[in-house]
């Protein structure tokens, strides 16, 4: 009752003081005037909201890429799956496409009202097609490239006038993609995969010559400074330099007016233009004052254009170029971008040349920055700097700081394709076990990044291996090998006979926890290695070649388990197929093959292996031979067949070690 007593006063009270704090409100505001202010308008983008709400939750790097499905049988985990898996769903968005395209009639229904253009079937064109000049617009407007070089061809067979305006707008989609029609754009995955290879065919010459490109530049009277510029930058995107620069140079012979891009295009590829790095650096320099002659301002495509071509120039004199470029263009207000700092890293940090710490000034300058891409060469900075890091100063404080100032920010949109970013982690991982005390390594970097984030190429698996090998960290080989099945890389020779050769020579220590039951789970991956690769060679046309060594160390651990039956199938395995295995197996592994038969009793057997020594060719088969006969009771057979394979001597010296060993035991007593 007083618990409910003191409720009920508080109540009252707090109703009384809301109701005196309302008179006092309203008795104000009566007497002051009210004043709302709107706030001003802050555009935001579609994602702003979903921006902010992962901001909250934080990136998992232990989880799945949001395109694969929720599901641990479905989601890849080797590189070739993850392509073959979010290509194969592009190309099933193409099939629709084409069938939406191809049979328009059979989908009458409206998936949105108003309808949306991009879910809508393209109009077709054909050689009988009647066109005019608002479908090559169109195709204009929606980049149709073959569409509107279709429509234009059509438009001039029938004598149809174009103004100069839309040959203009032709002539630059033609000039920037080169007459070919370009990558949709909701093709996210294919772009993604392809970027590597299109940056690969930019250095050498693409642009095709006297194609429809060409024929319209010619046929655009009066030609406007655009056209001039248009036809230049398209030649130089794709290396057609040769005319690009007899045309820049006619433009400034008769002052016409060139925008910054075109100069920018030839400062891009001023090394095709002259051999000497000293006719090069010449070259760049006049441009650069015939730009502010004419009164042209530079930009930062300006200065990347410059450093890409001294970054090329391979002259010992590149660097103070470089710095002077920088300092110039700093200067006057023009901040570099991420591929300025990479072709600088580029000029400083050649494989055969002296080694340079610039990249310790660049991280000084650039950390705690973010950036966007302002460069089509902006995704090269970060796997090249983790490349400096590792191959040219082996720095492994620097090359975290790298991957610090990848990950701050929005930076890591700039990691770039799938192939690059796979070179970063590749070189990263590799002096991280190098370098980094392996437990840590396995704690801080493989558990979390592996395999959704980065999965480790077969040379990186192989130093990974080899750390284990060094430190005896063998409790980390069953999540090892497994990793190695699931990216695919058991058929890799160097590999198997690696973690072979690790699970032979280090023994499980049974007093550490995590090794109590290695010796049973290093038999049953030797015996997982033998079955898989049978099985693989079952359905492959060139199977993997087994070798003797790889055999033999394999039946060594399946031994060290006392599995009779499995090491039977290897031993087998070694007696049938001798012409098919390349070299041969230890005399060691015989010995404890023959011990096991001689544990389990399975006299047999142990001949058998006699009969492989035998003809192999090994020293020690008398050796063998008289192991099997004293650890066996043989019968006729038996005996009969271990004279085949060692020779009547060796049942002779047998019977005379007995007889030695029986007189000493007689003279003793």
């Amino acid at each position: 009752m007083q618990h409910l007593r003191r409720s009920v006063s508080s109540i009252s009270y707090l109703n009384r003081s809301s109701l005196s704090r309302c008179t006092r409100f309203f008795a104000t505001s009566t007497e002051l005037e009210e004043k709302v202010e709107i706030p001003n308008y802050i555009q935001r983008s579609p994602t702003t909201i979903l921006r902010a709400l992962s901001q909250t939750v934080g990136f998992d790097p232990t989880a799945a890429h949001y395109k694969y499905h929720d599901d641990p049988y479905l989601i890849p985990l080797s590189n070739v799956g993850k392509r073959s898996f979010a290509l194969a769903m592009e190309s099933g968005r193409k099939s629709a496409k084409f069938i939406r395209q191809q049979h328009s009639n059979l989908f009458q229904h409206r998936e949105a009202d108003p309808p949306i253009e991009a879910f809508l079937p393209t109009k077709m064109y054909t050689i009988d097609s009647q066109v005019e000049i608002s479908d090559l617009t169109t195709s204009i407007e929606h980049s149709h490239v073959s569409d509107a070089i279709l429509v234009y061809a059509l438009l001039k067979k029938n004598n149809v006038e174009l103004t100069n305006d839309v040959k203009q707008s032709l002539l630059e989609l033609l000039c920037f993609y080169n007459c070919e029609e370009p990558l949709e754009e909701d093709m996210i995955e294919e772009r993604w995969f392809r970027q590597n290879q299109r940056l690969k065919e930019r250095n050498r010459k693409t642009w095709k010559d006297n194609d429809t490109a060409e024929q319209l530049y010619y046929e655009i009277e009066p030609k406007t400074p655009q056209t001039y510029a248009c036809i230049i930058r398209g030649m130089c995107k794709y290396y057609q330099v040769e005319k690009a620069y007899a045309i820049f140079q006619d433009c400034l012979a008769n002052n016409i007016k060139l925008d910054v891009d075109c100069f920018n295009s030839i400062l891009n590829v001023v090394r095709f233009i002259k051999e000497s790095a000293d006719l090069r650096w010449s070259v760049m320099l006049d441009l650069l004052k015939t730009m502010k002659e004419k009164g042209v301002s530079p930009n930062l495509g300006t200065l990347n254009a410059c450093l890409n071509s001294i970054s090329e120039m391979g002259s010992k004199n590149a660097k103070d170029y470089a710095i002077q470029i920088m300092t110039e263009f700093k200067n006057i207000g023009i901040e570099p971008s991420l591929a300025s700092y990479y072709h600088i890293l580029h000029t400083f940090c050649k494989d055969r040349g002296p080694v340079s710490h610039v990249l310790v000034d660049i991280l000084n300058e650039i950390e705690g920055k973010e950036f966007e891409m302002r460069d089509i060469k902006d995704t090269m900075f970060f796997v090249t700097a983790m490349d400096v890091c590792r191959n040219h100063l082996y720095d492994l404080n620097l090359a975290k700081r790298v991957d610090a100032f990848l990950h701050f920010g929005e930076n890591y949109n700039l990691i770039g394709d799938s192939y690059k970013e796979s070179i970063y982690y590749r070189n990263y991982f590799t002096l991280l076990v190098q370098a980094e005390p392996f437990d840590k390594f396995m704690a801080d970097y493989y558990h979390i990044l592996v395999p959704h984030v980065y999965i480790p190429e077969p040379s990186v698996m192989e130093e990974i291996l080899k750390a284990v090998e060094v430190t005896g960290a063998i409790d980390n080989i069953p999540l090892l090998w497994s990793h190695m099945i699931c990216f695919e890389q058991i058929s890799r020779d160097n590999l198997l006979a690696l973690i072979v050769r690790i699970m032979l020579q280090n023994k499980p220590d049974l007093t550490i926890k995590t090794q109590e039951n290695l010796k049973e789970t290093f038999s049953h991956i030797a015996w997982d290695i033998w079955s898989k690769i049978e099985e693989k060679n079952e359905l492959r046309s060139k199977p993997v070649v087994w070798t003797g060594k790889l055999l033999g160390d394999i039946l060594r651990i399946i031994c060290t388990s006392e599995d009779i039956d499995r090491a039977s199938v290897i031993m087998e395995k070694l007696l049938n197929d001798q012409q098919k295995i390349l070299g041969e197996s230890d005399y060691i592994a015989m010995e404890d093959y023959v011990q096991l038969c001689i544990t389990k009793k399975q006299p047999s057997k142990a001949i058998q292996c006699l009969q492989y020594c035998t003809e192999i060719g090994f020293n020690e088969s008398k050796n063998l031979a008289k192991t099997i006969c004293k650890g066996f009771t043989l019968d006729e057979n038996h005996t009969r067949r271990v004279v085949r394979y060692a020779g009547e001597s060796v049942i002779q010296e047998i019977e005379k070690e007995m007889q030695e060993e029986s007189a000493a035991k007689n003279v003793t007593q």
